[in-house]
């Protein structure tokens, strides 16, 4: 459990919510709240009474990026800002790609470059109809470094991702949902409620097929046809021996007999 608070975790039922928590800052991160971060998310991923993960913002802002405020880096040479990257926030990437568990992001308000990023790494998106996004490092002379180059482009196609990395401009809620950055646009002060509507309705499903589902699912992005229908048969076979499957298959065959 995380102690510092910059970053609020919390549970109910299935459902953990990992809150960025420095709303004076637009919830800009700095490295404390990175490892407040990491430490929620791996707390997440351990308990087994976790099913899905929704991250959020408190306050006005979803996140600003990273606090331009922190210690000048300008100081650093370029190999000791590279490793301060992978060995920091590119954590958070990561574990995102490693935990087999959805995650939710709940887009309070403004999500800007690292932020905006941030986003990108959860599974779903939903977005309060007020909050904007934006890939705003080219306004610093910049390029995404938290994996916005990786996930926009799979997300909205190539030619879209471009437009957004070279111009920085800010992208409504309404474009957001149009082009599939956002699975849905809500009014603002039913944000939560619909993320863990959505979140409920994904943790009553049987958990093995859903972490299964979303292992396959990204797996999938980087095989052939070939290599994913023979991964996939694996999965399948596996999951018939689970109880989940045996008891939803016997409450199927129950209801045809009555």
């Amino acid at each position: 459990m995380p102690t510092d608070k910059s970053v609020i975790y919390s549970k109910n039922a299935n459902v953990a919510t990992v809150t960025l928590n420095r709303p004076e800052k637009c919830n800009a991160f700095t490295r404390p709240m990175i490892d407040a971060w990491h430490q929620s998310l791996l707390d997440a991923e351990a308990d087994p009474n976790v099913r899905v993960i929704v991250l959020t913002g408190a306050g006005k802002a979803f996140c600003a990026g990273a606090d331009i405020a922190q210690k000048d880096r300008s100081e650093q040479n370029g190999l000791e800002r590279k490793n301060h990257l992978f060995r920091n926030v590119h954590r958070i990437a990561l574990l995102m790609q490693r935990i087999d568990k959805p995650s939710i992001a709940a887009i309070n308000g403004a999500a800007r470059g690292a932020g905006f990023d941030m986003a990108l790494m959860c599974d779903l998106r939903i977005m309060a109809r007020s909050a904007t996004l934006a890939e705003s490092y080219i306004n610093i002379g910049l390029i995404a470094g938290d994996g916005g180059a990786y996930y926009l482009p799979r997300l909205i196609g190539m030619p879209r991702a471009l437009e957004l990395f070279w111009t920085g401009r800010v992208v409504s809620a309404e474009e957001a949902e149009k082009i599939g950055i956002v699975n849905g646009i809500v009014d603002d002060d039913q944000l939560m409620d619909s993320a863990y509507k959505l979140a409920r309705a994904i943790a009553a499903q049987p958990f093995e097929a859903i972490r299964t589902y979303k292992r396959a699912a990204y797996q999938g992005l980087g095989m052939s046809l070939e290599a994913h229908l023979d991964l996939v048969s694996s999965h399948l076979s596996v999951l018939r021996d689970t109880k989940e499957h045996r008891d939803k298959v016997a409450a199927f065959l129950h209801r045809k007999r009555t």
